[in-house]
């Protein structure tokens, strides 16, 4: 994929495996980096966690709504994840306030969504965060003890699929170190901003 400016803003796809650190290192990246950096914030069916709050962590909605606001077009791209019954989705007026306002709106989003995404925003800066092995992933699933056994294998065959189409991401992160981590998206952002 090619990466030219916007006529305002900029789109940041960053996708990877569960487990992986991509919210950890997304934080450090938006207190680091200099660029006007704002987090698209996803919609999803499923129930708020401790913790959490609407229009900060998700746009939570109910089943319904969601599929109402799916059917008018609401969404830029919108999947059923995990196989739960939950859905999610990156709602289009969000990501196009931000980037009218001129901001480079990150989006964190799995890889179905993310190929959707892009292609409808082909110059999409496109970053794939990954742990380094799935030997290490699923140490990092089962560190968390969040997860059942079955879960656990479920997130390490979409892990899986998800490396497996890797190289059509612009730019490959592991993430075995956050501060590295972080600061190897910075670099990345701020040579595409000199380089546009």
């Amino acid at each position: 994929m090619s990466s030219c400016r916007q006529p305002n803003g900029r789109l940041v796809v960053i996708s990877g495996p569960s487990g992986a650190g991509k919210s950890s290192v997304l934080e450090r990246v938006l207190a680091d980096c200099k660029l006007p950096l704002q987090m698209s914030v996803s919609a999803t069916t499923r129930p708020p966690r401790p913790g959490e709050s609407n229009g900060v962590h998700y746009w939570f909605l109910a089943t319904q709504k969601f599929k109402e606001r799916r059917e008018a077009g609401d969404f830029l791209e919108c999947f059923e994840v995990f196989g739960h019954g939950h859905w999610y989705g990156t709602l289009r007026e969000t990501v196009s306030t931000g980037l009218r306002a001129g901001k480079w709106v990150v989006l964190e989003i799995d890889v179905q969504g993310a190929a959707e995404v892009c292609r409808v925003f082909p110059d999409a800066i496109t970053l794939f965060v990954h742990p380094g092995s799935l030997t290490e992933l699923e140490r990092r699933l089962r560190g968390r003890q969040t997860e059942s056994e079955v879960a656990i294998q479920d997130r390490l065959e979409t892990a899986r699929r998800e490396v497996a189409t890797s190289h059509w991401y612009q730019h490959t992160i592991v993430n075995d170190n956050l501060a590295d981590c972080a600061a190897a998206i910075c670099s990345i952002l701020e040579d595409h901003d000199r380089n546009a």
